[in-house]
């Protein structure tokens, strides 16, 4: 077996040394430009008003199904499509990785509807002590110290929002619970699934939900798709660019980064969701539910400053065995 430093098996060693250089770069780019546009769904979801959030998602799923097609024909993945088809363990674990990603989607509508940007926000927020909880439930993982006192800090933090709500704040955890464990349940097929084919699947199997809610939405309150002139038409059906591109993204960023930096940019989504929600939208901030949110960012300070020593901690231990 060859070296690594063999210039046969990696030349760019040789003739690009700032190659993981770049590589980090276009991943942080990636990422970034992946957790922006998810920031700013909430805008494109309100420039769809008057659309109700049932129709929106219903339209979601259609035209995301339509984006993907596009992609898969243009990238040659059809073949790739149905080897997974073929997988009874895949088209289950999309199965249900896209009913929770249906309810991730529709809360998620319609908390940016009815002006509650802010406590979905809080979910996207709380969403990394979810996940660390997960890993304890089904992984029967032991947390680290530092990890035990972020999930009590979020868990004082729900209370005190709670409390500043006066009523449960079931958007913001319904919202960490489905996207938490859509996640956990993504992480099971690892890499056998891309992004394009994984969309493709979960929305496929959600066409049935989007055709039956548009159906009831036409009989009742009537569909809107074509009511509001050309403009209202092509936002409602690029809705489905827009789930599928930050998506893209992400996959890109993952491939390039360490599991440790894309940790660390995913707090930029709900930071913006929560700066749209309080400075364009006006939402209320009352003290408690500052005092909420500041306990929230530091559990996630906490979390984060664990990881790194964790991640530091794991390099050191390789690099000495090694």
């Amino acid at each position: 077996m060859s070296s690594p430093a063999d210039p046969a098996i990696d030349p760019d060693a040789v003739v690009a040394p700032d190659a993981p250089v770049r590589k980090l770069a276009s991943g942080l780019a990636l990422s970034l430009g992946s957790y922006v546009l998810w920031g700013f769904l909430p805008v494109y979801f309100l420039l769809l008003a008057p659309t109700g959030p049932f129709e929106i998602v219903a339209y979601r799923i259609l035209f995301s199904l339509a984006f993907c097609a596009v992609l898969l024909g243009a990238t040659r993945g059809w073949g790739r499509l149905f080897a997974l088809v073929r997988q009874r363990r895949i088209l289950l674990t999309t199965a249900a990785a896209g009913i929770l990603i249906y309810l991730n989607w529709q809360v998620f509508v319609i908390a940016v509807t009815s002006g509650r940007v802010v406590e979905g926000a809080l979910g996207y927020f709380i969403n990394p002590v979810f996940t660390v909880l997960l890993g304890v439930v089904f992984l029967r993982e032991r947390l680290r110290p530092a990890q035990w006192a972020a999930v009590g800090i979020s868990a004082v933090a729900i209370v005190v929002i709670a409390v500043g709500y006066g009523t449960f704040p079931w958007i913001a955890l319904a919202l960490a619970l489905s996207f938490g464990l859509y996640g956990f349940i993504k992480k099971q097929v690892g890499g056998a699934v891309d992004a394009v084919s994984g969309l493709t699947l979960e929305t496929a199997w959600l066409v049935p939900v989007a055709v039956a809610t548009l159906v009831v939405v036409g009989t009742t309150s009537g569909l809107t798709l074509t009511q509001y002139g050309p403009a209202h038409l092509v936002l409602t059906v690029l809705v489905g660019v827009a789930t599928g591109v930050p998506l893209l993204l992400f996959a890109g960023a993952a491939a390039r980064l360490p599991l440790i930096a894309i940790g660390l940019t995913q707090y930029l989504t709900p930071v913006l969701q929560f700066i749209f929600g309080v400075v364009f939208l006006g939402e209320a901030m009352s003290l408690t539910r500052w005092v909420g949110f500041v306990l929230v960012w530091v559990a996630l300070i906490v979390l984060t400053v664990d990881l790194i020593r964790a991640a530091r901690t794991q390099r050191r231990a390789s690099r000495s065995s090694a």
